[in-house]
């Protein structure tokens, strides 16, 4: 059923995608996580992870696809961060039972990433591109704690179907597939491939939408 909501809503709505929280941030992580399944799956296959590998999350969400992540290999490490306290709460919650020293949720600025350099041999991280602060700035501090040969996959729906959302105008940075590929050449990472992912899906404000969204994964030399 598709909701009009109005201008305020719409802020909100916008507000909500970017850090969620309050009794409303709950179910927005709750939506992220069943929408955009295929995105994150999708990625996660493109890491190829292997035995004793040390992944990094950025922007987990409530995490509702740990247990994925963990199947692809054995004796994985795993750390998300996040924003957003109530979703590194919610991701807890969830995955209480596969918590240990090697796999946590943490908080973070968005901006630094505190740990020190070459620590992870993956790292990925779903529609979270539009709210970094500084792309440059960021894609670096990706770059400065990926192990050499390490890979990075960077997901993300496409300017073009983003504009078509209404709530995109508040606080959304949107990028074509150039403007990312640049952006990641021009920070030293070197593209591996490109994949398309369209799909049928629901919008948050409850219109079908056929959302194209592209993944990039690339490394580091």
């Amino acid at each position: 059923m598709t909701t009009k909501l109005n201008y305020a809503e719409l802020e909100e709505l916008a507000t909500q995608l970017q850090h969620p929280n309050g009794e409303n941030g709950i179910m927005i992580g709750h939506n992220m996580n069943e929408n955009n399944i295929k995105m994150t799956e999708s990625s996660i296959l493109k890491l190829d992870l292997k035995q004793n590998e040390q992944i990094l999350e950025l922007g987990h969400g409530n995490c509702g696809h740990l247990n994925y992540v963990l199947k692809q290999a054995t004796n994985l490490g795993y750390i998300g961060l996040e924003i957003s306290e109530l979703m590194q709460k919610e991701a807890i919650k969830k995955n209480n039972q596969l918590l240990s020293s090697d796999i946590k949720f943490e908080l973070f600025d968005g901006k630094t990433i505190p740990f020190y350099e070459k620590r992870f041999d993956k790292i990925f991280t779903v529609n979270t591109i539009y709210f970094w602060e500084d792309v440059s700035d960021f894609l670096r501090e990706i770059y400065r704690v990926l192990k050499s040969k390490g890979k990075f996959t960077l997901t993300f729906s496409t300017k073009d179907f983003m504009q078509t959302l209404p709530f995109t105008r508040f606080g959304f940075n949107l990028y074509s597939e150039k403007e990312v590929v640049d952006l990641l050449k021009l920070n030293l990472f070197k593209i591996e491939s490109i994949t398309k992912l369209d799909e049928d899906t629901i919008s948050k404000t409850g219109e079908s939408v056929s959302r194209k969204s592209i993944i990039i994964t690339c490394y580091k030399e």
